[in-house]
């Protein structure tokens, strides 16, 4: 009996070490690529949101190299949306058309969203915090009104909104100043502002009024510099009107295209080593294409 206990137990060391050494000559099935997220709108050439893409519609490169796109959906994630306006001095003759524009944008973006509205007069004021609430958001835009003898705190207010949002979860964000050609009181650069923005994972889709023609350095280099380089990075916009007249009909060519935007999921190899520039663009030439990744990891859920 022992005889033959023993004689079990040996062989089934033996069947053992067979399957370990067989295993470990097998060829390792390689890695699939880890999958990441971005929302990206796609507009034709008067910036109207195109409809019905694919995934051959879309480019998506990261520090150069193509990754492969591989679905693409419509995105119904929420957003958390920050308007910051200029209710300075200087935005005495705008501030009508701001407020119409506002209240259009509004109508149309509140619902599933998240918006707040920030005055930047002398220092950010919040004039209505965070929410989805129509007649309250409605109501702040009621309070914009030119302070005379004030000017902008564009950049303190971008640094403040961006590292409010940081601490916010929603899949989006959007920034979207409204601003006149005033003076801005800076008191921060671009290179405090920026990296708050980039960590928050927000798009800047600025809608600005007047030439911007100023001979203040800092100004230009910092205010001037976020709404031309700023802008562009962070997969979002600058539209510049010399008028007022097409303030309104801007943020709701802006609603039109926040509200269409393309969920596109798209593979890349798993590395340590996160690439600095992803870039997204259209295989045709008459569309135009700007895009941010999904908040948090950019990967797909």
């Amino acid at each position: 009996m022992l005889t033959a206990s023993y004689s079990r137990r040996a062989l089934a060391l033996a069947l053992g070490i067979a399957f370990a050494c067989a295993t470990a000559m097998l060829p390792v099935r390689a890695q699939g690529p880890r999958e990441r997220t971005m929302f990206v709108s796609a507009v034709d050439q008067k910036g109207e949101p195109v409809e019905g893409l694919g995934p051959n519609d879309f480019v998506i490169r990261e520090d150069g190299a193509a990754r492969e796109v591989l679905r693409v959906s419509h995105a119904i994630e929420p957003i958390d949306i920050a308007i910051l306006v200029d209710d300075s001095g200087a935005s005495e003759d705008m501030m009508p058309r701001v407020r119409e524009g506002l209240r259009s944008f509004i109508a149309k973006m509140s619902q599933g969203n998240q918006i707040t509205i920030i005055g930047l007069a002398d220092r950010p004021t919040i004039l209505a915090d965070y929410s989805s609430n129509t007649k309250r958001l409605e109501d702040a835009v009621g309070l914009l009104w030119p302070r005379s003898r004030s000017g902008s705190t564009f950049m303190d207010a971008l640094y403040e909104v961006s590292r409010g949002l940081a601490r916010r979860e929603t899949p989006r964000a959007v920034i979207v100043p409204v601003m006149t050609d005033g003076g801005d009181f800076v008191n921060r650069h671009y290179e405090q502002v920026m990296p708050e923005v980039r960590s928050a994972g927000a798009a800047i889709h600025a809608v600005t009024i007047g030439t911007f023609t100023s001979s203040d350095p800092d100004e230009l280099r910092n205010r001037a510099r976020v709404l031309s380089e700023g802008t562009k990075s962070t997969g979002g916009q600058r539209v510049n009107l010399l008028t007022p007249m097409a303030v309104q009909s801007s943020l709701e060519r802006l609603a039109r295209e926040l509200s269409s935007q393309y969920k596109v999921v798209y593979g890349r190899p798993d590395s340590l080593i996160p690439p600095e520039k992803i870039e997204v663009s259209a295989r045709r030439p008459e569309l135009t294409m700007r895009g941010t990744l999904e908040r948090g990891t950019g990967t797909s859920k």
